[in-house]
């Protein structure tokens, strides 16, 4: 899982600056590196808005295995965890909790073997999820997966496909509908004319006969 701090940025930055001479060739390589500045926060800020690491943790009987990720404030953050069950005769289960840089508890579970946490950040600092083996499990080294995905990375892209597939389908049927309504309405449209037509020669001819013109 790869953690991009703060502290990275800010000495990729100063270095690039560094070497900037006061001539006119220094100005002109000034610009450049400004710019390398510019496109190296740029970089840092979308790799932080969205990372998605998916770890393995090898959790010991008598200890317990913890991550943690600098994640700036108002982030979306998902977590999926599943224990792998493997050489196991019954399925192990693991106790979870994800703290925030203050300490408050933003989910916590016991004995379970998978689940998901979620939560949007309140402030910027390390958000830690630690995992320990509890129980009847005890004496036993758990293999665990944990998928967790920050900002852009965390939204769910196959419901919003789903959801636009589900919107053009019922556009579509809209528009087929409307073409039907607008079809029948021509057609009646121009039933009504060739009546009022008929109508029209009828009643001609009738006048005509009483005039005795025809």
């Amino acid at each position: 899982m790869f953690v991009y701090g703060p502290d990275e940025a800010t000495l990729c930055v100063r270095s690039t600056i560094g070497g900037v001479s006061g001539s006119a060739s220094g100005r002109k390589k000034s610009s450049m590196a400004r710019g390398g500045a510019w496109a190296a926060a740029a970089v840092w800020w979308w790799m932080a808005a969205a990372r998605a690491g998916a770890v393995w943790l090898e959790i010991a009987p008598s200890g317990s295995k913890c991550v943690s990720e600098e994640i700036q404030s108002n982030v979306v953050v998902i977590g999926d965890y599943s224990v792998l069950y493997e050489h196991h005769h019954a399925h192990p289960n693991v106790s979870v909790k994800v703290t925030s840089p203050f300490g408050d508890i933003m989910h916590k579970k016991e004995k379970v073997s998978m689940d998901q946490f979620a939560f949007t950040t309140a402030e910027a600092g390390n958000y830690l999820a630690c995992f320990w083996i509890d129980g009847d499990d005890r004496g036993l080294v758990v293999k665990l997966n944990l998928d967790w995905k920050i900002g852009i990375a965390a939204k769910d892209w196959d419901s919003v496909a789903k959801k636009e597939k589900i919107e053009r389908a019922n556009m579509r049927d809209v528009s087929e509908k409307t073409n039907a309504r607008v079809t029948w309405l021509s057609m009646l449209s121009l039933s009504v004319c060739i009546a009022v037509s008929v109508l029209q020669l009828w009643h001609l001819q009738q006048y005509f006969r009483k005039k005795k013109l025809i």
